[in-house]
Formats: C-alpha cells, sequence, structure tokens
C-alpha cells in the first residue's frame, strides 16, 4: 500500500494495528504543519469488542434514566417516553426531511404538523398556535413580545409585566427580556395569589399578566376567573405558562377561563425526551386578537396542498431557523394521536391521583407545605430535621441508595421537597417510593450521619458541588 494513505496491518486476529506513517511525500504535509504529524505509530490499547461493550454497558447502568429508576423530580415532568413515539420520529420521512427541500416532496409532514396545531387548539381553547419555538422559555418570549406587538398597534405605551411569586422561574427573565418592569405578585398562606394585592398593584400600565396554573406549589388557582376578569378590565392580557399542563389535559382549557396566549412544553406534557438541558419545543396558542403577530412562516391550504405563508405584515417575524424541533413534534403528535381525548383526561387524573397518594402517605413524616388536595405534584416539608443536621440535600442524596432519582430541593419553598410521580408510575412503584422516605425518615432520627454521608452505594459518593461546577477536573484514563 502507498506510503501516503493510511496502512491497515492485521496484528492479532481479530484486531487492526492503524498507523499514520509520515513522509516527506505525504499529501498531508500540504495543510498540516511538520509538528501536528505523528512521527510514530499511536499507543493504542488493543481490546475486543465485548470487552468494550461490556464496558460502555457498565457505564450505562451506573447512570439514573427514566428507563431504570423512578425519576419524582417536581416541575419539569421525567416521563416515560413511548417508544413507538422514538419509532415514528425516525422515520425517513420525518428524519430525514432537508428544511429546504420544496414543499411539494413535504406534503406528509407538513400535514402533520397542520394536525398538529389544530390539537393543540382543542386542548388549550385557543384559535391558533405556532409551532416555531423550540423551547418553553423561548415560547414565553414570543407570547410576551406578541402582546407587546398588539399594545403597540392599539397605541398603548405599557412597561408593566404582573408575575405572581408562584410562577414558572423563566416568567419575570421573558418578561424582562422584552423590556418589561416585572412586578410581583406574593401569594396567600393558602398558596394563592393574593387577590387585593393583585388589584392594587394594576393599573393602565401593566401589560400583561403572567400565570402558571396549576402554580409551582402544585395548586389549581381557584380565583383564576375573577382574576382574569379584573385583569381584562383593565386592559391586560393573561399568559398561561403551560409548563404544569399535564395535569389539565382534558379537564380545563386555559382559553375558557380568560387566557390569551399559552405556551405548551410538548416535552413535558407529551412524552417526549426532557431533561439535561433538551431537547425541547414550546409551541405558542393565541386568541383571535394576536393571530395576527403569530411568527412567520406560518402552515396555509392551498388548492394543491400544503404550503408556506410569509405574507403577514404584522407577524413579530421568525423566533428560530425553519419550522420548529421536528422530532419533538413528531413525537407529541404520536403520543395525541396514541391517547385521544378520553386517553389525554384519563393522564391528568391519574397524575393528580398519584400525587395527592403521594402526600397523604408521606405526611407524617413529611408535612405538606399546603394540607389541601394538590394537583400533579406535591410540596413535602423536611425543615423539621434540621435540629438532627438534615437538610433537604441529605434526604435527596440518601435517595439514591434507595434506588430513586434525587427529587427537586429547596424549591419553591425553602426547606421542601418537590415530589412529580407524573401520571406513568405504578401502585406498586409509588408504595416502593414511600417505604423508601418512610426508612430514609427513620435514619434521620436515629443514625443522622449515615443520611448527611450519602450517596453511600453510587460510583461517586459527596461532592462539593460548588467547586465541582467552577474548577472542572476532567480526567481521561484507559479503565480497560
Amino acid at each position: 500500500m502507498r506510503r501516503d494513505r493510511l496502512i491497515f496491518e492485521q496484528s492479532t486476529p481479530g484486531h487492526r494495528a492503524v498507523t499514520f506513517p509520515h513522509s516527506g511525500n505525504s499529501p498531508m504535509e500540504s495543510f498540516l504543519p511538520a509538528e501536528m504529524l505523528r512521527q510514530h505509530e499511536a499507543d493504542l490499547p488493543e481490546v475486543s469488542e465485548l470487552d468494550v461493550v461490556r464496558h460502555f454497558t457498565h457505564l450505562s447502568q451506573l447512570n439514573f434514566s427514566v428507563d431504570t429508576h423512578f425519576y419524582p423530580l417536581g416541575s419539569c415532568t421525567m416521563k416515560y417516553n413511548p417508544k413507538v413515539n422514538d419509532y415514528v420520529a425516525a422515520l425517513p420521512g420525518m428524519a430525514n426531511v432537508h428544511p429546504l427541500q420544496p414543499v411539494a416532496t413535504t406534503q406528509g409532514l407538513l400535514q402533520l404538523l397542520a394536525e398538529l396545531e389544530q390539537f393543540l387548539c382543542e386542548i388549550c381553547g385557543m384559535d391558533a398556535f405556532t409551532l416555531q419555538p423550540c423551547a418553553g422559555a423561548q415560547g414565553e418570549l414570543t407570547g410576551m413580545l406578541m402582546i407587546h406587538a398588539y399594545h403597540k398597534t392599539k397605541g398603548r405605551q405599557r412597561h408593566k409585566v404582573l408575575v405572581p411569586d408562584s410562577s414558572h422561574g423563566t416568567n419575570p427573565s421573558s418578561a424582562h427580556l422584552c423590556g418589561y418592569e416585572v412586578v410581583m405578585v406574593p401569594s396567600t398562606s393558602d398558596g394563592e395569589v393574593d387577590l387585593a394585592a393583585f388589584t392594587k398593584a394594576l393599573d393602565e400600565d401593566v401589560a400583561a399578566v403572567m400565570f402558571t396554573n396549576p402554580n409551582t406549589y402544585g395548586l389549581f388557582e381557584s380565583r383564576i376567573v375573577e382574576l382574569a376578569r379584573v385583569a381584562h378590565a383593565k386592559g391586560a392580557l393573561l399568559y398561561y405558562d403551560g409548563a404544569n399542563l399535564n395535569a389539565l389535559c382534558g379537564l380545563a382549557r386555559p382559553g375558557d377561563v380568560g387566557f390569551d396566549v399559552v405556551h405548551v412544553n410538548t416535552h413535558k406534557t407529551f412524552s417526549t425526551p426532557h431533561g439535561g438541558g433538551g431537547p425541547g419545543a414550546g409551541p405558542v396558542g393565541v386568541k383571535k386578537i394576536l393571530e395576527p403577530f403569530l411568527p412567520v412562516p406560518r402552515l396555509r391550504r392551498e388548492r394543491n396542498g400544503w404550503n408556506w405563508d410569509d405574507n403577514r405584515p404584522q407577524s413579530i417575524g421568525r423566533v428560530r431557523a425553519f419550522y420548529g424541533n421536528i422530532g419533538i413534534l413528531v413525537r407529541a403528535y404520536a403520543y395525541i394521536r396514541a391517547h385521544g381525548f378520553e386517553g389525554l383526561q384519563r393522564n391528568s387524573r391519574a397524575a393528580i391521583v398519584n400525587a395527592n397518594y403521594l402526600k397523604e402517605k408521606l405526611k407524617q413524616d413529611f408535612p405538606p407545605a399546603f394540607d389541601r388536595p394538590c394537583m400533579h405534584e406535591c410540596i413535602l416539608m423536611a425543615s423539621q430535621y434540621r435540629a438532627n443536621g438534615i437538610l433537604p440535600r441529605d434526604i435527596a442524596k440518601r435517595l439514591l441508595d434507595y434506588g430513586v432519582h434525587a427529587p427537586t430541593i429547596e424549591w419553591p419553598v425553602h426547606g421542601a421537597l418537590m415530589i412529580e410521580p407524573t401520571e406513568t408510575e405504578s401502585r406498586s412503584t409509588l408504595d416502593k417510593f414511600i417505604e423508601a422516605m418512610r426508612q430514609v425518615a427513620q435514619e434521620i432520627r436515629s443514625d443522622p450521619e449515615k443520611v448527611k454521608g450519602a450517596p453511600q452505594t453510587m460510583p461517586v459518593s459527596r461532592l462539593d458541588e460548588v467547586k465541582a461546577a467552577r474548577e472542572l477536573d476532567i480526567v481521561f484514563s484507559n479503565p480497560l
């Protein structure tokens, strides 16, 4: 074989040694500096395929995932992702479509997207949807930009947005990014928005109110119709953060109680993969008064099929390249079609029942922050164990030893554990979690040092998390 090419030499049976010879005639020298070229063979380990497979399989088994462990992680649903959704999203007509190919060759996918828009309109009580935003936070920004454009066309100069302290954490950031002053509204002792404080904060300078319902306390805002009436009376629009919509699907529609714009986290509500920063999709739905401001392009039905419509003079423009995170949207479509209205309704009820079941079973050892029926998640308090030197983070770490992913801690209430079982967990799994929590509570009372030193069965024990984040120490070694 010529010396200016890679040389593959058979060494031991089933293995190949790869060399990158350097010679004066090598074409590599034409575009790589000499000091960057290898002068001798690489000292690479020679291992069998079976050893490699076992090594990486073992590494995968050290990870927590929805497929291997119970995830009570609150707020951001870590639910079961039906494998059929992955299969559908991987079909050539879905996964291999180029965003710039002619619409005549993508009619099936365009019809799927159009139907998904209609499904979301029906579920949320909206008149139109855009699938462009690729995350919940980007959906928030899109919604707030449309609200800003709406008031501008009305000749209104409004500068404030009201955000209850029980709203999703990204709401203030999204409003601020649009140039609004954020005014926080407190909650009452029952975990709902303080109506008196809300009414007092409303004036002619308020452009919108951003609600999360159920809120981050896992509670339904029972006064939402009155809150919407008061806001509309002042000319403000209502924004609905759909982060917790999986508790309402089929039971209540945001548009029916007064919301003008809503974003949906399809990666939470409709089972698509979530966690680790993505992937996500945050479609936004609006009432008719905001439809002219939806991002372009819009899907339009023509005589010969579906096409894109860019002729929208009042549109806020594009919010991302092309038209949404297609793989996630296809998964959401498959999930909705598989369950139908009755299935989505049944799932919401199961999520509520599961959360209330855990709250009632655990209230003796972990009293709820709000002792009332919750929705899809419950807030359990652990502050009573501070006398034993135990913080919520210690309990979360100890749960890892029981095969349970750590829940959200210290939020939205200081000293709390946020538990969200979702609708997909079995009674058996919930009972095992209850037993694990009770065991941890018993350990706190009898042997708190065991809990403070957790986890004890993981590959890595207790870390200095702040230092680990600020001073990364990445070591590459040969475990084989």
